[in-house]
């Protein structure tokens, strides 16, 4: 708002704002006002007439005036427009640039508006005509530091509701974490269960199959020889010509020759199921619900047993580096489904051309380390902060959940662990889990399997 401040009518009376104790009383936290002129006798004038409720300080050069604003705050700037050296208008510019909460009052003792409206533009918060009528001058200082108080606190205001607005989003990015570890635990807990039912039918009938073969072979070598005697007892006559039509019907020969291989793969065949099946009820762990001491090399080697399509074909090395370790306290079906999805992910990202996967295991301190490294693809950088997300994948559509490692950074905190990666584009990643020895989930609702 502009003022063309000339002598008052004697019944001009700006409104008083302020109603109760004078506010002289409070003048140790009153506000501070720089004053900025080149005639003392217009800095002490407005000083006197201003100090009695105001901390005044006074400048005689927009040069100072700039110097004593780097070392000290102040609420309200009041400067004159035309100064020796630098202008009252580049110190305006100074001041909105620097000291944003900083109020200006330009005075001027010219009367032209359109300097009124470019101080104004700039961002002066009044202008005003000298000579300055004492209860004008007042009141415009009065009424500018009180707009001044309400843009800082509305700032503030400003401030906290985007603190509180971060806030919310931080709990609302936990929730969706939650929800997403809740939907997938209860998958993974209904696929643990098929699994353990599976393990638990095949189990026997594998083991018959199994235990049989041994008999069978047995019984095999015992008819080949029987055969064997017939054959060389030399046998004429119609029982011969009969011999040799079935002989040529079943392709005796080649039926005698691979016989005993034929039973040899089947049995192998056997151990491989019964190895399968062994493995689905280590991985599954359903049978070992509470949380116990848990060979952690076991549970890396029997996930990577059941993830061999990934690593049989040749095209992926596959490492194990194993230091000594102890045993560590978790649920083992947790911690199995955290070792299956980094090594599904390492594997993921050499499989393309081929590569190296390598685990390494290591004591630090009262804690284990597992590093599951791979020389693949790597993480880029605007992506390495979002990879523990939920949801988020840059594996194309359809070809995962994005849920995987959000998953496993639940279940490592829920161990009292740690999981972190460091990665370069082209040249791999390293994802490092570290577990500690003993610990004991302070509430078992919160961290058993049927999170």
């Amino acid at each position: 708002m502009m003022y063309s401040v000339q002598p008052q009518p004697q019944s001009f009376r700006p409104p008083t704002p302020h109603v109760g104790p004078d506010p002289s009383s409070a003048k140790a936290s009153a506000e501070k006002i720089l004053i900025v002129d080149d005639s003392a006798v217009v800095r002490r004038g407005f000083s006197k007439l201003l100090s009695g409720r105001y901390k005044c300080v006074e400048s005689d050069s927009a040069i100072d005036a700039i110097s004593r604003l780097r070392e000290t705050p102040f609420d309200l700037v009041i400067t004159d427009i035309l100064m020796p050296g630098l202008s009252g208008i580049e110190l305006l510019r100074k001041v909105v640039e620097n000291q944003p909460e900083t109020a200006v009052i330009v005075v001027s003792g010219i009367d032209r508006p359109q300097r009124a409206l470019d101080a104004i533009r700039l961002g002066a918060a009044d202008y005003l005509i000298k000579p300055c009528d004492p209860e004008v001058l007042q009141f415009t200082v009065e009424r500018t530091l009180e707009r001044s108080a309400l843009l800082k606190n509305a700032r503030k205001y400003k401030q906290d509701l985007e603190a509180r607005n971060d806030e919310l989003l931080r709990k609302k990015e936990q929730l969706e974490r939650l929800q997403a570890q809740i939907i997938h635990s209860e998958k993974m807990a209904s696929l643990g269960q098929l699994a353990a039912g599976i393990a638990h039918e095949l189990n026997n009938p594998v083991g018959y199959v199994h235990g049989n073969m041994e008999i069978l072979e047995n019984c095999a070598a015992g008819i080949l020889k029987l055969l064997k005697y017939y054959d060389d007892a030399g046998i004429t006559g119609p029982v011969a010509e009969g011999a040799a039509k079935i002989k040529a019907e079943i392709g005796y020969d080649y039926t005698v020759s691979d016989l005993s291989s034929i039973i040899s793969d089947c049995r192998d065949g056997a151990e491989r199921v019964r190895d399968i099946v062994q493995n689905l009820r280590t991985f599954s762990r359903l049978d070992e619900a509470e949380f116990k001491m848990t060979d952690i090399h076991e549970g890396i080697d029997s996930t990577i047993r059941l993830l061999s399509r990934y690593f049989s074909g040749g095209k992926i090395r596959l490492l194990r580096e194993y230091g000594e370790l102890p045993s560590v306290e978790a649920y083992s079906a947790q911690l199995n489904q955290v070792w299956a999805n980094l090594l599904i992910n390492a594997a993921q990202a050499v499989s393309e051309n081929g590569g190296e996967v390598c685990v390494r295991t290591k004591m630090d301190g009262d804690s284990v380390v597992i590093a599951v490294s791979d020389n693949g693809i790597g993480i880029s950088p605007e992506n390495l902060s979002r990879i523990f997300d939920p949801f988020f994948t840059t594996k194309a559509v359809g070809d995962g959940t994005g849920l995987g490692l959000s998953i496993s950074f639940g279940i490592i905190e829920r161990h009292g662990g740690k999981i972190s990666v460091e990665s370069v584009p082209g040249a791999g990643s390293t994802f490092t889990v570290t577990l500690p020895i003993n610990f004991r989930p302070g509430n078992a609702s919160d961290s058993g399997p049927s999170d």
